[in-house]
């Protein structure tokens, strides 16, 4: 019986081990399969648990928990420590190495497949995607993008509730999604609005720079028309002429995150208002599942784990969505190089210049009828005569 390893790479999100459910259901019947703990770092310290029986069924039993059950996190994955985990694969009689990740968990497979080449190992690879932030190249989407979407337009639907009720004391708020170098979660958060005055009263995304003016614009007119201003900044925005504003580097890696705070501070010298800064954080990547989400995670690890019974290798699955009025996806293998060839994906232009046409594609991802709330200022309801 061949042997597949599996393993889950980089920030978990709400729907990575639906993935993980469908792949092992898919081939536990027909290979010896072997976890890998801790993402990349545990290649390289063979950090590797046998797929018993128990194993197997508690990783079913995770398909509808958040986080990567086999634990992921971040890790430099150098030269000598492909070299190495190709050593260890060989060790413990390897056949396939499968990993449910993002960008960097596609090349990274690319290059463990080159090194095992080079070493005389004969080993396939298999990817499956996962990435809120929506940058993988080559898909129509990746699961954990829509969940992570539908929190954030929910969030920013409710909090102009809560900042409306409180406008005697905070006019302005700026709410800092996750996204990198993408402005897809950012531009989300306005997919549920209804009303004009609900938020938010102004996106900025790392496609397009902050033009100052243009913000200030934004703001004055909601604080004049609605007596209080919502804001969604995504972490990669950048002043014109300015840079990314980081809270930390990690490994070697930038930690992107900040800059909500200093647009508000910007806003309160410039308007001489109360103003106040949220990171949405890693809720964001942990809550409120789309079901169709989930649908499709478990539907791409179960397809990822069919092809390698039919002979695929070096690809990643990826979903391509058809022409039709009804929504219609259809799984398809996309070579590794392409994916990386693509690099990060951004925002496309025709979303930017019309965020309607965005919340159109977006919409069937996000699940269901939209929520509903009544207007923002036509709630009160005049009492009779009779005191009712």
């Amino acid at each position: 019986m061949m042997k597949i390893a599996i393993g889950q790479a980089g920030g978990p999100t709400a729907v990575i081990n639906a993935t993980l459910a469908g792949f092992v259901e898919s081939v536990k019947d027909t290979y010896d399969v072997t976890f890998v703990e801790d993402g990349y770092e545990g290649l390289v310290e063979e950090r590797f648990r046998p797929g018993d029986s128990t194993m197997l069924q508690w990783v079913v039993d995770n398909k509808d928990v958040p986080g990567a059950c086999l634990r992921s996190g971040r890790y430099a994955f150098d030269d000598e420590a492909i070299r190495k985990s190709v050593v260890n694969l060989a060790k413990h009689h390897i056949d396939i190495l499968v990993f449910i990740g993002g960008n960097g968990t596609m090349e990274a497979l690319y290059k463990v497949k080159q090194e095992a080449e080079k070493q005389g190992v004969e080993l396939k690879v298999l990817g499956l995607p996962k990435t809120v932030d929506n940058d993988l190249g080559a898909t129509d989407h990746a699961p954990g993008f829509a969940s992570a979407a539908k929190y954030i337009a929910q969030t920013t639907k409710d909090m102009s509730r809560d900042l409306y009720a409180m406008n005697n004391f905070e006019q302005v708020r700026v709410l800092e999604t996750m996204g990198r170098n993408a402005g897809w979660l950012a531009a989300a958060s306005g997919a549920f609005r209804e009303y004009e005055e609900e938020g938010p009263h102004f996106i900025a995304i790392p496609e397009k720079p902050i033009d100052k003016q243009l913000l200030m614009d934004a703001v004055r007119k909601a604080l004049d028309s609605y007596g209080y201003a919502l804001l969604v900044v995504s972490e990669g925005v950048q002043w014109e002429q300015g840079e990314q504003t980081t809270l930390d580097e990690v490994n070697g890696r930038s930690i992107l995150g900040g800059i909500s705070t200093e647009i508000a501070n910007f806003i309160k010298q410039e308007c001489n208002v109360t103003t106040r800064a949220e990171l949405l954080g890693m809720n964001q990547r942990s809550c409120s599942t789309s079901r169709l989400d989930a649908d499709e995670a478990y539907q791409i690890g179960w397809a990822g784990g069919r092809w390698l019974q039919k002979g695929y290798d070096g690809c990643m699955v990826a979903i391509e969505r058809k022409p039709t009025d009804c929504y219609t996806i259809e799984l398809k293998p996309v070579k590794l190089e392409d994916v990386i060839a693509e690099e990060e994906r951004l925002l496309p232009p025709a979303f930017i210049e019309d965020y309607q046409a965005y919340y159109r594609w977006l919409s069937p991802l996000l699940g269901g009828d939209p929520p509903s709330y009544p207007p923002v200022t036509k709630r009160r309801v005049e009492i009779s005569e009779y005191g009712y």
